[in-house]
């Protein structure tokens, strides 16, 4: 019995030194994480991650990226891989492309098919581009990103066109003609096919070219870390990942403080140095971004009049997916999809947004809607929340006739110069907040910030916002959802890397993809953009602005046809 006894006294002190160890060393992980794993904050080292985009930083490092470790259901992957998919850019058919063999604008040309035939209001016309290199020798292949426009300056009337790569250096241009008189032809190279594949190397392989910087603060002393959706190397990081959305957000762990003392997040800067001095070539404003192409032949066409139709009705189309969706004429947008309300007066505004609640959430693109509404209509005053200037948060209040209007800027990535890390949301969270109903108006863009990084984290943040979506039409089918598209900007070689028209494209295609088949509206402000005689401008000016306004609050109050 006594050897009984005596086996059990030392299990019992094995297990009890077992338990101690256990304690320690749980003891030691909690002291290392300052406490941060109860309010949902954590840090990690990278060797517990997988290995994903080992070329980003050309060590034997691997980069921590979060939207690498997403679960997708089946359905979402299938999706996923659909995008994708309808997104892939035809790729020159050799590795390397010597520049003089790139698309050379000044050498391309673009002939109207017919010039001289009889056109009316209605009819198509067809361009057909020429692509040559530097030699002027024809190219072989496609994959150029080319803009394209009709434009009456006297009537200050424009509509974008439909460009169909026949992938042999030959590109097909379709123009529905929607207007009467003389009508032009403008075709533009933004980036030849070799400069595409450049930017697509950085999208993959350099995600961390825009970085962001938090602050972190406990009393007087104070740090700041370097930020991203992926953190290259091995050193300990704080997990910001969103707690509902799951949307994925990093930083270095600052040396002395916890993670919970970070108090800002903002813009730290762009890379440099992200092309050899060949890619270089493929990035010269004056040579090949954005560079016109001019006809060899005449770049113009007479449009008659369509003949017994009342031209208040006859652009309108029974195919919500039409192309394109609108023109303008005497500088105002006409879509083709539906009727459009010009509300030149403030008091049709005010009349169509009384009693309304109206919130705004994005980037500093649709806060140009904040900005317009605030100015032009007088009752409309901002009330000073003592928010950072162009960040927000902002508000504006007509009590008189009970309109308020918000904007939030959407969660990181966002490039602004500082915001409050209590002001960091998410839009679908914010959209989870909102009660909604028939007085309830929501506008959502967001893309420009999401250019750098591989596709999927910008699909992620879609799915988000669109389950949301969902969720409040279901429980409050009277809300209203208006959706600003993406627009087109002006470009040069460094805005090219990180914010190119043809990244905006990509994104805007799988937008409108995600997006349709949900009862939302589109605001098209890549048209609206394309389509004007205005310089291309990341914020456009304000009779583009004005437009879009125009645009939007006929959803809200929708004429009575």
């Amino acid at each position: 019995m006594w050897r009984d006894s005596f086996r059990l006294q030392i299990f019992c002190l094995l297990m009890a030194v077992l338990a101690i160890v256990v304690l320690v060393h749980n003891f030691f992980q909690l002291e290392h994480l300052d406490g941060d794993t109860v309010s949902g904050l954590n840090w990690i080292t990278e060797n517990n991650v997988q290995h994903s985009l080992s070329q980003t930083t050309k060590t034997t490092r691997k980069p921590y990226c979060g939207y690498k470790q997403q679960t997708l259901s089946k359905r979402e992957q299938a999706e996923q891989e659909s995008l994708l998919a309808a997104i892939q850019w035809p790729k020159p058919p050799d590795g390397k492309i010597a520049f003089v063999r790139s698309t050379d604008p000044a050498h391309s040309d673009f002939v109207i098919v017919k010039p001289s035939g009889f056109f009316k209001v209605g009819d198509q016309l067809e361009v057909l581009v020429h692509m040559k290199d530097f030699h002027g020798k024809p190219k072989q292949y496609g994959g150029d990103y080319l803009q394209a426009r009709i434009h009456s300056p006297l009537l200050k009337a424009g509509a974008t066109g439909r460009i169909v790569d026949c992938h042999n250096g030959l590109y097909k241009v379709f123009f529905t003609l929607l207007w009467p008189g003389e009508v032009k032809v403008s075709v533009s190279l933004v980036h030849p096919s070799e400069a595409i594949q450049v930017l697509l190397r950085l999208r993959e392989e350099k995600p961390d070219r825009v970085y962001f910087k938090s602050s972190f603060k406990s009393g007087r002393y104070s740090e700041t870390t370097e930020c991203n959706v992926c953190l290259p190397g091995d050193l300990p990081v704080c997990n910001f990942t969103d707690l509902y959305t799951g949307e994925p957000w990093f930083c270095y762990k600052p040396r002395k403080l916890s993670c919970a003392s970070r108090i800002s997040h903002a813009k730290g800067g762009y890379q440099k140095g992200l092309l050899t001095q060949e890619e270089s070539l493929f990035f010269q404003s004056d040579v090949n971004i954005k560079r016109p192409i001019l006809s060899s032949g005449p770049d113009s066409v007479i449009v008659k009049p369509k003949a017994f139709t009342d031209s208040s009705s006859m652009d309108r189309a029974e195919d919500p997916i039409v192309s394109p969706s609108g023109y303008y004429y005497e500088d105002q947008w006409r879509p083709r999809t539906h009727w459009i309300h010009h509300f030149n007066k403030s008091d049709d505004i005010t009349k169509c947004l009384q009693g309304k609640v109206i919130h705004l959430f994005g980037d500093s693109t649709i806060r140009q809607w904040f900005e317009y509404l605030t100015a032009f209509v007088p009752d409309l005053v901002e009330f000073n929340l003592g928010s950072p200037k162009n960040v927000g948060p902002f508000m504006s209040v007509d009590v008189k006739h009970n309109i308020l209007l918000k904007f939030r800027c959407h969660g990181p990535p966002i490039r602004f110069s500082t915001v409050f890390s209590s002001e960091l949301r998410y839009i679908a969270n914010e959209l989870n907040g909102i009660v909604g109903g028939r007085n309830t108006v929501v506008a959502i863009t967001i893309w420009s910030h999401f250019s750098t990084f591989p596709v999927e984290v910008y699909i992620r943040r879609l799915r988000n916002i669109r389950r949301s979506i969902i969720q409040l039409l279901d429980r409050s089918p009277k809300t209203l959802i208006i959706i600003r598209t993406a627009n087109v900007q002006e470009l040069g070689p460094e805005v090219s890397l990180f914010n190119s028209d043809w990244y905006s494209f990509q994104l805007d295609s799988v937008m409108r993809k995600m997006f349709s088949g949900i009862a939302v509206h589109f605001v098209d402000a890549w048209e609206m953009s394309l389509a004007h005689y205005l310089p291309h401008n990341l914020h456009p000016k304000e009779v583009i602005v004005k437009n879009q306004i125009d645009a939007f609050l006929s959803y809200v109050c929708p004429l009575q046809t």
